[in-house]
């Protein structure tokens, strides 16, 4: 209710998206951070036509139904990534600008932008205050990624009231840190305002864009509103008569009239928007017919046709003559067979590739050619178990990390959401060895064991 406003001008008079084809290539990233709101984006997902009935929205958090209590993607078309714990989703997002802002550099040319979409977020108290989100936002802000814009639900409400008592950081100046651009002072319930706070943060393409919304939880409810009776906890049926009245709406539960349904129909005007980028594809595959091969081929999902021959001579020729190495530069030499075989190729690593050894002779970092295949995440271990799912959703291709084997708290998340929404990529981690134990005691061995309890079936790593 409190970010209504907000997602009412976001949806109609910005996002470009086709409710005829969830998977458009160029389409826009809609990410709900703080995904325990799930019932505004099924709210806006029925109304602008995708494949979500009204009895969906009736069956929500039900068994088998389209409208779980976080969204979950798979489940629910339009929906583009799992926001689980707080933070994450901005994670996503975050990692979905990198991806936006790596496939522009590598396929666009003069005249013939194909990759041009914006990745937006809304993120609430809980996200802020999570630790992943500092990582996140700060990586964010280095990488100048200024396709991305959040939105701050900014309620001043948690579960347990007013957020004064345990979260008093100055987010601006925070976020202004970062480097990212912020704009203050937003009316999350005034549409103008929140027009030009959108329109302020896409004229600026060298920095991510915060967009501070003061908004009133629980908006519209006379007795609950602005208080954390309205955070989790169903308004009641007198109060919600009382909304009903104080918000003018007369119509029966879940009866909504021809002509707002009318207003918000984008099949119609996302087909156009399709259409013109096919248009607009054909022209950059006439003249760039290799490069139009290749795009194609990375949002089919498949390998070049020359990977499995390459590949297996590769690994014949390590049979034929096994050698005694540490098992990271095992790991690195088979980076250097396969990277070149693999354009869409991306690797990271925390602070440690001299250690881990994840550079190769074709890493290109990012930070310095946005065209480029390697990530220097610094010394954040959390933010690129996250990065790495929704980069590898957007470009659609193996994603492979090397780090240390602390699998613990929020990144224990990051594994579990991975698992859950069936993610192709690779995991390595190194340092799970007795040796370790000579440097210090809290990088143990056999940290291995904690995985398969995220996923037997759909988690697969190596431990080196």
């Amino acid at each position: 209710m409190g970010m209504a406003d907000i997602a009412e001008v976001l949806w109609r008079d910005f996002l470009n998206h086709n409710p005829n084809n969830p998977a458009w290539a160029d389409r826009d990233r809609f990410v709900l951070s703080n995904g325990h709101g799930s019932m505004l984006i099924y709210s806006l997902l029925h109304l602008t036509g995708y494949d979500l009935p009204i009895e969906e929205l009736k069956n929500f958090r039900q068994l088998h139904s389209k409208t779980p209590g976080h969204p979950e993607v798979g489940y629910t078309a339009g929906v583009e990534t799992t926001t689980g714990p707080l933070g994450q989703g901005i994670a996503n997002a975050v990692g979905m600008a990198i991806a936006e802002k790596t496939l522009a550099a590598q396929f666009n040319r003069p005249g013939h932008d194909i990759v041009d979409h914006y990745t937006y977020a809304f993120m609430g108290d809980g996200c802020m205050m999570e630790g992943i989100s500092h990582e996140v936002c700060s990586l964010a802000g280095t990488l100048k990624l200024g396709k991305l814009v959040a939105f701050y639900d900014d309620n001043g409400i948690s579960i347990d009231g007013h957020v004064e008592g345990w979260f008093t950081d100055d987010t601006a100046k925070r976020f202004e840190a970062y480097g990212w651009h912020v704009v203050r002072g937003v009316d999350g319930h005034d549409a103008d305002a929140i027009k030009r706070a959108v329109e302020e943060a896409r004229a600026v393409t060298d920095k991510p864009s915060l967009l501070m919304c003061k908004t009133i939880i629980g908006f519209g409810s006379p007795n609950k509103a602005g208080t954390h009776d309205s955070h989790g906890a169903p308004l009641g049926d007198a109060e919600i008569a009382l909304t009903r009245e104080a918000l003018g709406w007369k119509h029966a539960p879940f009866d909504i009239p021809s002509d707002i349904y009318a207003q918000w129909d984008a099949k119609e005007a996302g087909q156009a928007k399709e259409a013109a980028w096919n248009e607009k594809f054909a022209a950059y595959a006439k003249a760039f017919p290799q490069e139009a091969a290749e795009f194609t081929r990375r949002m089919k999902g498949e390998m070049p046709s020359d990977f499995d021959a390459k590949a297996n001579e590769f690994i014949a020729k390590l049979q034929a003559n096994p050698a005694k190495i540490a098992s990271r530069k095992a790991s690195q030499n088979a980076i250097e067979a396969f990277g070149p075989l693999l354009p869409e190729f991306l690797g990271g690593s925390a602070d440690l590739a001299p250690s881990n050894l994840t550079l190769w002779s074709g890493s290109k970092p990012i930070n310095e050619d946005a065209a480029g295949n390697y990530i220097h995440y610094g010394r954040a271990r959390v933010r690129y178990d996250r990065y790495r799912q929704r980069y590898r959703a957007a470009r659609r291709l193996p994603a492979v990390h090397l780090h240390l084997p602390d699998v613990r708290g929020i990144r224990a998340y990051a594994v579990r959401m991975a698992a859950l929404m069936k993610q192709r990529q690779v995991m390595v981690y190194t340092h799970d060895s007795i040796g370790s134990g000579r440097r210090r005691p809290d990088s143990p061995a056999g940290r291995a064991g904690g995985f398969p309890a995220r996923d037997p079936e759909h988690v697969h790593l190596a431990s080196v």
